[in-house]
């Protein structure tokens, strides 16, 4: 057996792949140049319809996955969707909110997230009437595996005309921990307006399910304005990332952990020192299995754009010397999942050819990583999105934004057995 097949797992890589037509529209080109010995991602039925987009994934219990997307509902509005995989066929649809307030961006878009048992969370930023740069968080919490929805609540109680969004969920005693960068400090100052720039922080809070909220936190009090925030529970407590920005414009990723009902002093990943005057809209990707964590993340240090993954031991207070995995062009949009044996699978955005490729590595905690493979070619415009990757069982499923006059959520996945 050759190193790449022996590292994944025979039994978990086996050429097994997810069954199920694409769905209507033009095939996608999937896992092209696979190398031999390393299964390529096969299309896989979407339920999602013409004009989707912003598609998001989350493990759910009993080896099935969820799937959140954004899908026009008709006129102005939009609906965000829900729908469940068993490996085999996806459960009909259900519509968690709809309406012509959505907030509708690439790079802040609704999540998913795993309760545990029937019970699952969901978020969608939602445009302010407070004013037209102003947008509020909403979550809202399913008790039956997302058949049905609680009315939504707004985890922030500033209410100011200001920014709240790229939102990470976690599972809290008996609800969901929300986190989010916060522009509460520019209510009231105009973009480009004299003065120093008004810092966005970082804020969490828990929400019960019946919907009270408890524990709002400032975790860090300048952040990156625009990168995604990750949150995973590790059996320390909830472990956060996200895109931190000293005074001197260093934007390098920082972790935070609440344990016993405490956050920890935010700490860097690592010394990237990426100085960068403008938000680079990339966020870091994480998860965890106990106390084994694995994060991914972009950065450009040094003018050099790079792809890094790193793994702890101890539920993200230290992590090892990062181990680069793109291919020399990067785009970085990364995600991230653990597979059985420890390892990390990550996917990111590399250009190449005039266009982009949704890559995927598996990396090892120890020794050299297998080649990658390309699980479709995709646009490097914004409109192409955040693509996602989420294990399930033994499975592994993709999903992205095909861009185009018409977007669409596409699919492709790996099975193993």
């Amino acid at each position: 057996m050759d190193e790449r097949r022996s590292r994944w797992g025979a039994a978990t890589l086996i050429a097994l792949m997810l069954g199920g037509a694409v769905g209507p529209g033009r095939p996608v080109a999937v896992g092209a140049d696979a190398p031999a010995g390393l299964p390529a991602p096969r299309p896989v039925a979407s339920p999602a319809g013409a004009g989707s987009r912003e598609p998001n994934l989350a493990a759910l219990p009993g080896g099935r996955v969820a799937m959140s997307w954004l899908e026009p509902a008709g006129g102005a509005a939009m609906a965000l969707r829900f729908a469940t995989y068993d490996g085999r066929r996806w459960s009909k649809p259900a519509t968690i909110a709809a309406g012509d307030s959505f907030l509708v961006n690439w790079a802040d878009f609704p999540s998913v997230c795993s309760l545990g048992g029937n019970r699952v969370a969901a978020h969608w930023p939602w445009r302010s009437s407070a004013g037209a740069e102003a947008h509020d968080v909403r979550v809202s919490q399913s008790q039956d595996g997302g058949r049905t929805w609680s009315p939504p609540v707004t985890p922030h109680r500033d209410g100011t005309a200001s920014e709240h969004g790229f939102v990470a969920l976690a599972p809290d005693a008996g609800g969901a921990l929300a986190v989010w960068l916060d522009g509460r400090k520019a209510a009231g100052h105009p973009e480009g307006a004299p003065g120093p720039e008004p810092d966005m922080t970082l804020r969490a809070a828990s929400i019960t399910s019946d919907g009270r909220l408890r524990g709002e936190a400032e975790l860090d009090g300048r952040t990156c304005d625009c990168c995604q925030t990750a949150a995973v529970t590790t059996d320390r407590g909830v472990l956060v990332a996200y895109r931190d920005r000293s005074a001197e414009e260093v934007r390098d990723i920082f972790v935070t952990r609440r344990e016993g009902g405490r956050w920890s002093p935010p700490r860097a990943v690592h010394a990237d020192h990426w100085r960068i005057a403008g938000c680079p809209v990339n966020g870091p990707a994480l998860d965890a299995r106990g106390s084994h964590v694995a994060i991914a993340w972009y950065t450009a240090a040094a003018d050099t754009p790079r792809v890094y993954v790193a793994f702890s031991e101890d539920a993200g207070a230290h992590f090892g010397t990062p181990a680069r995995i793109d291919d020399g062009n990067p785009l970085g949009r990364v995600h991230l999942a653990l597979l059985a044996d420890g390892s990390a699978l990550a996917t990111w955005l590399e250009a190449g050819g005039g266009d982009a490729r949704v890559r995927a590595r598996r990396v090892p905690v120890h020794g050299s990583a297998p080649p990658a493979i390309t699980v479709t070619r995709t646009s490097a415009a914004r409109s192409s999105g955040c693509p996602r990757v989420v294990r399930y069982g033994e499975g592994i499923l993709f999903a992205w934004t095909e861009a185009g006059p018409t977007p669409r959520v596409r699919l492709a996945g790996i099975a193993g057995r």
